[in-house]
């Protein structure tokens, strides 16, 4: 052979010898990165190479495992042995369960497969073993086998009851019939009027007050809408203070004829925050309009025949004090001026009572006219300003830049209200104390309208926070001002607040004890409201 074949040769070989080194280098590699944890045994059970997966499970470094016996780390040591004999005959043998022994003396739970190396003879030349923890999925399946299990059991107690269930339900049902029967008697006993609507304002149940009430029978109406009920002539009174919609509370009167007055209150029918319907109480109240016509009608007789007389007592102590009828001590003069004023405190109070039973008549506004508002209030304070000076109040009367549009306004009545407030704040505010007065227009874009606003704050004594609630109705004084000030009658307020609603207004305050009292009020800005006056 030439030398020329001979390192040809040995250049081949050189050449196989490096790719059997790149081979062997691209294994190792493989078996380093391979998620599955990797051993090599010798055919005597002895472990010669593990992988990187190999001591992320056991926990055993290469140096620490290489050279021991597989059996060593397995707590079935003898199933090891027989599986290795297992798979040099079969070659191959899968899903083996084994207790993987970890450094840290715990047991975990492995699936392991075993594959057996020959050489070209078939000679046995070693294992390999492979293993996956399945710790995870056995304590999952124990779960569930356990959870299974408890529910078998809670099946089966759950089957003994179901009869004793059935038994109880039929038993409640006859309970909640003999209830719905006594609700449904208790209903019909009742001496209010009850329409029962649901969450689609649909008739639900209509008691037989309310059938008498209206003269309807129930078959007729049941079930229909609050909007098809408009076609019954004897409802229609009703449904127009109810609505299309009904909405919230409200308690409102009504009179569905000339001797039938009732009191309509409706009231949503909540179950855990989720309106199911309303319910429509109907409570006749014609006794108590009839008391309170007669009340009225007294109270306006009395003050009509109390002023006359009262009004002769004036104007004799008026000639009295003027030295008319001869003259007087100042002994005397100080008595008369004295009885002078109480009875002109009488007469005040007179006129309340008539303007209060003007209110409650619908009578009150009857002289509406297009007037300046601005004017109004410079009018009630020049009446007040020697009070004020006395008591060097500092008032600050603060009013637009541009001039205010004219309102269509009952001129008196609205001097009174205006007058009442000023009156409060004068009276219950100390001597140097501040009264401030606001005038403005305000805007409403998301309404397309304009109002009058008049706020008038003070830093007198305030309204105690519990009685703030009867600060408008007839004859509340605050504890706080009748400890201080004995006169008033308590129904300024009312008056002021029945004007300006009257007016189509609204009035509110606001009002902290010791440190003063605001009151607001606002007036729409319409010219047509003259019509709307005339209706009082």
């Amino acid at each position: 052979m030439t030398n020329n074949n001979l390192d040809k040769i040995k250049k081949e070989l050189q050449k196989t010898k490096e790719d059997l080194n790149d081979i062997a280098s691209y294994l190792d590699d493989f078996l380093t990165f391979l998620p599955i944890a990797v051993c090599d045994i010798s055919p005597a059970g002895i472990i010669i190479h593990i992988n990187k997966s190999f001591e992320d499970v056991s926990g055993f470094g290469a140096l620490e495992i290489v050279g021991e016996y597989l059996t060593d780390i397995f707590l079935e040591k003898s199933k090891i042995n027989k599986i290795l004999n297992l798979t040099r005959k079969k070659e191959i043998v899968k899903n083996q369960e084994f207790t993987l022994i970890t450094k840290d003396k715990k047991g975990i739970i492995v699936n392991a497969f075993f594959s057996a190396r020959k050489d070209k003879e078939g000679n046995l030349t070693g294992y390999f073993l492979g293993m996956i923890d399945i710790s995870s999925l056995k304590e999952f399946q124990y779960e569930m086998e356990t959870k299974v299990e408890e529910r078998t059991k809670e099946l089966e107690k759950s089957g003994k009851a179901l009869m004793n269930m059935l038994e109880d339900v039929e038993e409640a049902r006859g309970k909640a019939e003999e209830e719905k029967n006594k609700t449904i008697a208790v209903i019909n006993s009742l001496a209010d009027g009850l329409l029962v609507f649901d969450r689609e304002n649909k008739l639900l149940l209509i008691n037989p007050q309310a059938e008498n009430f209206f003269n309807i029978k129930t078959k007729e109406i049941i079930g229909n809408s609050i909007l098809e009920l408009t076609k019954f002539p004897n409802l229609r009174t009703l449904i127009n203070l109810l609505g299309v919609e009904i909405k919230g509370i409200f308690r409102k009167e009504l009179t569905i004829r000339e001797n039938l007055s009732i009191e309509v209150s409706a009231v949503p029918i909540v179950i855990e925050g989720e309106k199911l319907g309303t319910s429509v109480i109907l409570h006749e109240i014609t006794r108590e309009k009839m008391v309170e016509r007669i009340k009225t009608e007294f109270v306006s007789l009395a003050a009509h025949q109390l002023r006359t007389p009262l009004s002769a007592i004036k104007w004799t102590l008026k000639m009295l004090l003027d030295g008319d009828l001869g003259e007087i001590t100042e002994e005397q003069r100080g008595f008369l001026d004295k009885t002078y004023q109480s009875n002109e405190r009488m007469i005040g109070l007179i006129n309340d009572l008539l303007n209060i039973t003007r209110i409650e008549e619908g009578r009150y506004l009857y002289k509406p006219t297009l007037a300046d508002f601005e004017n109004i209030v410079y009018f009630v304070i020049n009446s007040y300003q020697e009070e004020i000076a006395r008591k060097k109040i500092v008032l600050d009367f603060q009013k637009p830049k541009t001039r205010l549009p004219r309102i269509s306004i009952d001129i008196e009545k609205m001097r009174l209200a205006v007058q009442n407030l000023l009156d409060n704040a004068v009276r219950y505010t100390p001597p140097r104390g501040r009264i401030t007065i606001l005038l403005e227009i305000v805007k409403f874009h998301d309404r397309n309208e304009r109002e009058i606003a008049f706020s008038i704050r003070d830093t007198g004594v305030g309204i105690p926070q519990d009685q703030q609630p009867r600060v408008f109705t007839k004859f509340f004084r605050g504890a706080n001002v009748m400890r201080m000030e004995t006169e008033g009658t308590g129904l300024g307020l009312f008056i002021a607040k029945n004007i300006i609603e009257a007016h189509g207004g609204k009035i509110w305050f606001e009002s902290e004890e010791g440190k003063g009292t605001t009151f607001y009020f606002n007036l729409p800005i319409r010219e047509e409201f003259t019509e709307f006056l005339k209706e009082f």
